[in-house]
């Protein structure tokens, strides 16, 4: 499939210009992770800022039957960031706030491009502790860790990311939220 300038265009209005790319370089760039030597990069990559982005995108992908493959921080091993039918590279590295540490109840709520490192050690601060330790915990993504229910060394002892997730807000296909 290739995405032609109308597309393009309508997918621009949505995200804004700053934020679609379609050079060929950073295609590339985006079209690989710690998978092997396997590249496959999108037509085009967005970097929404919020949710109702990512909803716009998903609604107007879905009418038009366009591939959209959510990609992270790109260091994992299984090629879930691949984008193998090519599409739009839905690149969620400007989610990546911290939105709330509620001490009290012991939960965080974050956005998917939190780096787990970053996370890990912003609860402690608190005198808190999040487990899951995968090992490119330095730059590999929440959502990722949550896609991929990474662990880590610690898994035996405390669980895998599944285990301790309470609550998800997520954007379907259709773009329903």
């Amino acid at each position: 499939m290739s995405l032609n300038p109308e597309i393009l265009q309508k997918l621009s209005n949505i995200v804004g210009e700053s934020f679609i790319f379609t050079d060929e370089e950073i295609l590339n760039h985006y079209g690989h992770d710690e998978t092997e030597d396997l590249v496959h990069p999108p037509e085009v990559v967005l970097k929404p800022i919020d949710t109702a982005e990512v909803s716009a995108i998903l609604k107007y992908c879905n009418e038009q039957r366009i591939p959209v493959t959510a990609i992270g921080g790109r260091t994992g091993l299984s090629g879930g960031a691949l984008s193998v039918y090519g599409g739009v590279g839905l690149s969620m590295e400007k989610m990546n706030r911290i939105v709330e540490i509620d001490e009290l109840n012991l939960q965080v709520t974050v956005q998917p491009a939190v780096i787990t490192q970053v996370l890990q050690e912003t609860v402690a601060a608190k005198g808190l502790y999040y487990p899951p330790d995968p090992s490119s915990r330095g730059s590999c993504f929440i959502g990722g860790n949550l896609a991929e229910n990474a662990g880590g060394p610690r898994a035996v002892k405390y669980g895998v990311t599944k285990d301790f997730v309470l609550n998800l807000e997520v954007v379907m296909a259709n773009g329903d939220v």
